[in-house]
């Protein structure tokens, strides 16, 4: 497995995955603190402490430093559709976690609510699953979700993820045991899918 030490910055048609800057933060607590965004994720609280935020952005440079964690913000740089908020480009967060003693790693992410539904996710999911193939040498990358969260079920399809099963009871948050579908994908996979599409 290959070591980056910084958060890179990633591009699609569309999108700029970047490092989060401080200035970020108060968009990130907004984002957030709506929850239908927090429940449906793992580890994001709700309510959202006010300054959560900040210090979340102030750990990514040494995760990214000790190839731990690579936290990007999803930055919009294509123009905005008209019914999007003027002048807002921060649309949310993907990350990658490796371990590189298994060279593997897991993806998770979030978007703020008025940015679900348009491609976008599926679109920095992919971005950053050719990152971990090409750039940090995995060999796979896996990803979870509730099943009661279909639309993040069919960013990790699109993304080229193959669900692999169901872990019961896998989780315990906001006092419930929740189940948890486990999606993933191989190099080999990859690889077939790069080809394929040359």
């Amino acid at each position: 497995m290959q070591r980056i030490s910084t958060i890179p910055t990633l591009e699609t048609a569309r999108l700029r995955l970047r490092a989060f800057t401080v200035s970020d933060a108060p968009a990130v607590a907004r984002m957030v603190s709506d929850r239908r965004v927090a429940e449906l994720t793992l580890t994001i609280p709700h309510p959202y402490p006010a300054d959560l935020a900040v210090q979340w952005i102030g750990s990514h440079a040494a995760e990214a430093a000790a190839g731990t964690l690579y936290s990007f913000a999803i930055e919009r740089i294509a123009p905005a559709e008209l019914d999007q908020p003027a002048g807002e480009t921060l649309l949310g967060a993907i990350a990658i976690t490796p371990n590189a003693r298994f060279r593997r790693a897991e993806i998770g992410y979030w978007l703020g609510v008025e940015h679900w539904n348009r491609g976008y996710m599926t679109e920095a999911a992919r971005r950053v699953v050719a990152f971990g193939f090409a750039q940090l040498g995995l060999q796979r990358i896996q990803a979870t979700c509730y099943p009661r969260n279909p639309a993040s079920a069919k960013v990790m399809q699109h993304a080229g993820l193959r669900q692999e099963g169901l872990l019961r009871g896998y989780v315990h948050k906001d006092g419930v045991q929740e189940d948890i579908a486990m999606y993933a994908m191989l190099r080999s996979d990859w690889d077939e899918r790069v080809v394929s599409s040359q």
